[in-house]
């Protein structure tokens, strides 16, 4: 499977949420689910948001990066998700959710009302 391919599939919060419990990683599942419950989005949807801002916002060190753990992988896909879900990840620890922030870095609109 080509990484385009991979990618186009992740990006549907269905087969994210599919992949990213088949990854079997429950430190990185409770964190993509405290990550996407900031912004009212299942793990699912969190990881297919996660997928399409590295698609389309990460640099040229992080797609190296991301292809130097696909080919040192066993598994290309799960190396490929585990990689942009850290990748997200990192973004919104440091983005993190801001006073009157009402989306998250992904650029789709999500109601936070009542976070502090």
């Amino acid at each position: 499977m080509h990484l385009g391919t991979l990618i186009a599939r992740l990006e549907h919060e269905n087969n994210a949420a599919v992949a990213l419990e088949a990854l079997g990683d429950i430190v990185l599942f409770t964190a993509v689910s405290e990550a996407g419950s900031r912004y009212e989005e299942s793990p699912g949807a969190y990881a297919a948001g996660a997928v399409a801002r590295f698609a389309n916002g990460a640099g040229d060190e992080d797609w190296v990066s991301l292809i130097g753990h696909i080919e040192r992988a066993d598994d290309p896909g799960h190396a490929a998700l585990v990689r942009m879900l850290q990748w997200a990840l990192a973004l919104d620890a440091v983005d993190g959710v801001g006073e009157g922030q009402t989306t998250c870095t992904c650029g789709a609109p999500h109601a936070l009302e009542g976070l502090p």
